[in-house]
């Protein structure tokens, strides 16, 4: 295709050659319309000479131009000499002939046009594979760097996955091992807060039965203190209540104990500290277990000094117990002490 079609590197390069073997301007613009004309097909111009030429001014080869076209002409005018032929009729017949002559070259000029134009056709339709082929191979390659670039990165990502992973699976290793001896440590934990709950079940049943105890010593003593009935009522009646109350923060402190044991065993982190809380409720257990001993014992000593308050004699029939003294007033009857509220706070869960 580059062969049948002018090609304008050819065609520069054969201008070049000119220049050099015709070093005067009239020659070198007639040596370029024939190359043009004859060699490249092409139908010069003063316009176009200039362009290729670049020398002299627009007037010389307008004028080279007129003289090329003038010398083809009568180059190409056909002349028939016969001596028994007019000449009139010679003319004629010459004339003829460069008629037909012109005709078929232009005939052929036309199909060559033709020729040309769909050579022309076919080069850009070429040219445009050829560009859009390059335009796809320039997309394939970017695609294939953006994927070889993807590749490593992909790469690099998946040994820092491992790297990841074998580190995870080593602090996996090491919480699993953390959390055997934190479990271990909960175990040891709940056995003691069991043996300290029953222990507690223990002094609670106790202390119930000397509350029992209490109040029937207390109600015997109403019937042979008919002069303290009244403040006897009133002490058996509030220490019933602190028992009640007793037995009720007995049971939530229980309560306490179990959401505590379940906080331990949700919060591992937290297992230490979660021990030294319990062991402050175990502490503070036992201290509520001696001021409950200290409470009895304190109403022993009111069931004896009552005891001793008594009336020497029995009321006769129907007579009138006799009005309290002023010394039997004055002694005083056992008040149960006050409790003390100890907050202890666990994570999550807050408990008096």
């Amino acid at each position: 295709m580059s062969d049948v079609l002018p090609n304008e590197t050819r065609l520069a390069a054969d201008i070049e050659r000119l220049k050099v073997a015709h070093p005067k301007t009239r020659e070198l613009y007639r040596e370029v319309c024939a190359l043009l004309f004859f060699r490249h097909g092409i139908t010069p111009t003063a316009n176009r000479l200039y362009q290729l030429v670049r020398r002299g001014s627009m007037g010389t080869p307008t004028a080279v131009l007129g003289e090329f076209w003038a010398d083809l002409r009568e180059k190409s005018r056909v002349r028939i000499e016969h001596p028994d032929l007019p000449a009139d009729l010679g003319a004629a017949a010459g004339e003829l002939v460069s008629t037909l002559w012109t005709r078929a070259t232009a005939s052929a000029g036309a199909a060559l046009d033709a020729l040309r134009d769909e050579v022309e056709a076919q080069r850009a339709e070429a040219q445009q594979s050829v560009v859009a082929t390059r335009d796809e191979l320039d997309r394939v390659e970017t695609a294939l760097e953006q994927r070889t670039a993807a590749l490593l990165a992909a790469q690099v990502e998946v040994r820092d996955l491992d790297r990841a992973q074998a580190e995870g699976r080593a602090q996996r290793q090491a919480l699993e091992a953390e959390l055997a001896r934190v479990q271990a440590a909960l175990a040891a934990r709940e056995r003691e807060l069991v043996e300290a709950r029953e222990g507690f079940s223990r002094d609670l049943e106790k202390q119930r039965e000397a509350a029992e105890r209490a109040e029937d010593r207390l109600r015997a003593s109403e019937k042979r203190a008919l002069l303290e009935i009244d403040r006897e009522r009133s002490t058996a009646t509030k220490l019933q209540k602190e028992l009640d109350e007793a037995t009720r923060r007995a049971d939530r402190k229980d309560a306490d104990h179990r959401r505590a044991s379940e906080a331990m065993q949700a919060q591992l982190g937290d297992a230490r500290h979660q021990a030294g809380v319990l062991q402050g409720r175990l502490d503070a257990v036992q201290a509520e277990n001696l001021r409950l001993q200290a409470e009895v014992m304190a109403l022993r000593e009111a069931e004896a000094r009552a005891r001793e308050t008594r009336p020497s004699a029995a009321p006769a029939g129907v007579r009138k117990a006799p009005r309290p003294t002023r010394s039997s007033r004055a002694v005083p009857t056992a008040k149960p002490a006050t409790r003390r509220k100890k907050t202890v706070s666990t994570p999550g869960n807050n408990t008096e």
